[in-house]
């Protein structure tokens, strides 16, 4: 009981501020369920399925800022009259 309650109390400073980020809530649930079922381990698997969670929830904002930034270079690259470019001309085929 001694070396959880050190756990917990390493993991709180360890980890400042993570309850409230991202994926935090929704890693701890399901890593707490998982440790229960797994042998009792419900404290552990929430403090492990918070880091989970919150590195899952900042590397899809991540690919979704990348994304973002695609569609708005690709944007930029039309012309802003919101018309196609002109076809370029071609020889004509004998």
């Amino acid at each position: 009981m001694k070396s959880l309650f050190a756990l917990l109390l390493a993991a709180a400073f360890l980890l400042p501020g993570l309850a409230e980020a991202k994926g935090c809530i929704k890693g701890a649930v399901v890593g707490g369920v998982a440790g229960h079922v797994a042998g009792h381990h419900a404290v552990a698997g929430a403090v492990a399925g918070c880091v989970v969670g919150h590195e899952m929830a900042k590397k899809k904002d991540k690919e979704e800022k990348a994304k973002q930034q695609a569609a708005a270079a690709q944007a930029n690259a039309q012309p802003a009259t919101g018309q196609p470019a002109p076809a370029v001309p071609t020889a004509p085929a004998r």
